[in-house]
């Protein structure tokens, strides 16, 4: 009787142990083979959880024509407006803006502060490791930014050589000034780099060309600083969570975006329409 419900024990313990066996290869009860290299397992659930929360928490800094603050201290601009389209309109919740740190954005969207880093994101090989990418939507070129009566002596990358350059932590002008083997200190905001440059305790700065155009030169806020060498070209994205569902709803909300013409009016009201990059 014993060695009989011993049998019994053993070939349960086996059943048991073929089972997980199998499971483990992908097998059902039947036999049958299921994939557990599952894309959709991996997928982050944002939308439903800014859904929940009432608002889409967006990270930016202070960049004109991108995200800037008007005279009442609301935040305004190409990215800022697209933001706020794509979160009432896709979304059906309110934006929320939070200044950050550029040299954390990563950082700052991993830990679950922001839910996206809109703000003329480069999209640089390490921004594109570190997050989800939405499609490009503006072309965009880090620039060399001097005083402009000292321009003519600064028209190739051999003659900066000597300069010392202010440049936004962290920023796609801080690689540059890196590859370049270009002397600069790292400052918080490309407007602070601006400021470096205009107040004579830098000799340059290097800049996104779409804010040069909106701040730099004539009927400018910075009359007396220009733009000379370009040092590279580049496309601007939007940062989501490694993959956040709300990469590919934000792609849809461009594209409609676009073809509905809103995009280029907006483009319109903050001087980036020859920038924008065709959203298929």
């Amino acid at each position: 009787m014993f060695k009989k419900f011993l049998a019994i024990i053993v070939t349960a313990i086996m059943t048991i142990g073929l089972v997980a066996c199998g499971a483990e290869k992908g097998e059902t009860m039947e036999g049958e083979l299921v994939s557990l290299d599952d894309s959709s397992a991996a997928v982050v659930e944002d939308i439903k959880a800014v859904k929940e929360k009432g608002k889409l928490v967006v990270g930016i800094t202070d960049f004109e024509p991108m995200d800037f603050k008007d005279e009442h201290g609301d935040w305004i601009g190409f990215d800022a407006e697209m933001a706020q389209a794509f979160a009432s309109e896709s979304l059906g919740v309110d934006v929320e803006f939070v200044e950050i740190e550029w040299d954390n954005k990563a950082l700052e969207l991993s830990s679950g502060n922001i839910d996206c880093v809109w703000n003329g994101m480069t999209l640089t090989d390490e921004v594109k490791s570190a997050m989800d990418c939405s499609n490009p939507y503006c072309n965009n070129a880090q620039i060399v930014i001097v005083p402009k009566d000292k321009a003519d002596k600064y028209q190739d990358v051999e003659s900066l050589k000597d300069l010392n350059f202010a440049v936004e932590v962290g920023s796609a002008g801080e690689e540059q000034a890196k590859e370049n083997g270009l002397n600069y200190t790292a400052v918080q905001n490309q407007a602070n780099a601006l400021m470096e440059v205009a107040a004579g305790t830098s000799d340059a700065a290097i800049i996104d060309s779409l804010m040069a155009a909106a701040m730099v030169g004539e009927g400018t806020s910075y009359s007396d600083l220009t733009y000379t060498v370009k040092l590279n070209s580049e496309e601007y994205g939007v940062g989501f969570r490694k993959g956040s569902d709300l990469t590919e709803e934000l792609n849809k909300f461009f594209k409609k975006f676009y073809d509905e013409g809103k995009m280029q009016l907006t483009a319109d009201v903050y001087g980036v329409s020859a920038a924008l990059i065709e959203q298929k």
